[in-house]
């Protein structure tokens, strides 16, 4: 009961806000835009690139969804940003915060087999996306903000066969780091890494994680990923490391930095897991 009370006396700051929130319409960005539209009674400005998604959150939502005003774009576009900033300024809205929660996961494979194209993807929508909406919002933004980047367990340590992903996340984890450094004092920056959840985020991969049974050992529900996530963000967390496979690999590189990618990709290798048989079955 304390420890409820206690989480209350913090989420209730985020009352009322108006959030800028990616990756709506999936995953992450979209339990993380129903609990605080549900139980915080936000305003959400939801950006995301499916219709159907989009449309599917709207229902779920029911007579809450008055609070989501879905923006359907590409994260990855400079241009789509300073759109949504010159559509917010001519109708005078300010916002509160923004949740950068919009990301892919490349197919696992070996830096090999893995083109350029498929790097600057992943670089676009889970790194610059983020550097474009802090720049673009920065002007509509209110007094003390809330600016909340959802990197990895990967940006900790590295695995075989996520290079592209491993590099996007941990261009994230520095960029926030210095975000942070730079607005101490003038509002909230939560850098988070969580670990495997289990979201649409592995569409791209050969098999699902169901088919791996250290991966669904080692993986957070995706409500649960949420609920621990909120959690973060409610108490102003500067830095939140959510899963047992991320703290184990935040951990482990903290005591053998030199070592820790080689004895956690050993460790999958012998796992013989499905989901990385491109990278470990040359």
């Amino acid at each position: 009961m304390c420890y409820n009370m206690f989480m209350t006396r913090y989420a209730r700051r985020l009352d009322g806000k108006t959030f800028v929130i990616t990756g709506v319409t999936s995953g992450i960005g979209r339990g993380l835009a129903q609990k605080l539209i549900l139980d915080n009674g936000c305003r959400v400005i939801g950006v995301g690139r499916s219709v159907e998604k989009m449309a599917s959150l709207i229902s779920a939502l029911g007579e809450n969804a008055r609070l989501l005003d879905g923006r359907l774009f590409d994260v990855s576009q400079r241009e789509n940003w300073l759109s949504l900033a010159s559509s917010l300024s001519s109708s005078g809205v300010r916002i509160d915060g923004i949740v950068n929660g919009a990301g892919i996961l490349p197919h696992f494979a070996n830096t090999g087999k893995t083109t350029p194209e498929n790097v600057e993807k992943a670089l676009k929508t889970n790194f610059l996306a983020t550097v474009y909406a802090v720049d673009a919002l920065r002007q509509a933004l209110c007094e003390s903000p809330v600016i909340v980047n959802i990197s990895s367990a990967a940006a900790l340590a590295t695995i075989a066969g996520t290079g592209a992903y491993s590099a996007s996340k941990s261009a994230l984890k520095s960029y926030t780091e210095a975000l942070r450094a730079e607005m101490r004092g003038k509002g909230q920056v939560s850098l988070i890494m969580p670990g495997f959840a289990r979201t649409e985020i592995f569409r791209e991969q050969n098999t699902t994680i169901e088919s791996s049974r250290l991966f669904m050992m080692m993986s957070m529900p995706a409500d649960k990923m949420v609920a621990k996530i909120y959690r973060a963000v409610a108490r102003g967390r500067r830095r939140a490391v959510i899963g047992k496979d991320a703290k184990a690999m935040d951990f482990l590189y903290r005591l053998l930095p030199s070592f820790a990618p080689e004895i956690i990709s050993s460790v999958i290798r012998r796992a013989k897991t499905p989901l990385f048989s491109d990278v470990f079955n040359d």
